[in-house]
């Protein structure tokens, strides 16, 4: 493996990632946040939330390259296997994880929504992070 690549790709995703994290889990449905105030944590809800951003920065980063890191050691490096593997990664994680904590946790039907399609976002970002960085 091209480490070089390797790290260029993953830190090409984990920044493109993390806006379209704000996109998704930050800017859309925004006031949506509020429906349930309830949920949050004090520090969240002052709006001192700047520790949670970084962390949450620093997991799609880590998401991001464990996902072009997998894509590598299988060999796939081509837009059809790369999204075809970031699908399914979807369907198996992100979606029932972010449904299920809905079933048990307040959350506005809008942010179940505009979650699922940021993890769906933030996986297509990484595999073609594969393709036009990795595989080159």
């Amino acid at each position: 493996m091209n480490w070089g690549r390797f790290a260029l790709a993953a830190l090409a995703a984990g920044v493109v990632a993390s806006f379209t994290d704000w996109l998704f889990m930050g800017v859309l449905f925004h006031a949506k946040y509020n429906a349930y105030p309830e949920v949050w944590r004090k520090s969240v809800a002052s709006g001192a939330d700047g520790k949670a951003v970084a962390w949450s920065t620093v997991l799609g980063l880590v998401t991001c390259s464990a996902f072009i890191f997998t894509c590598q050691r299988l060999h796939l490096y081509n837009y059809d296997t790369t999204l075809k593997l970031a699908l399914a990664v979807w369907v198996i994680a992100p979606l029932p994880i972010v449904i299920t904590n809905a079933l048990f946790i307040k959350m506005h039907p809008a942010l179940v929504f505009s979650h699922s399609l940021g993890w769906l976002a933030k996986l297509v970002v990484a595999a073609l992070a594969v393709v036009l960085i990795l595989a080159r």
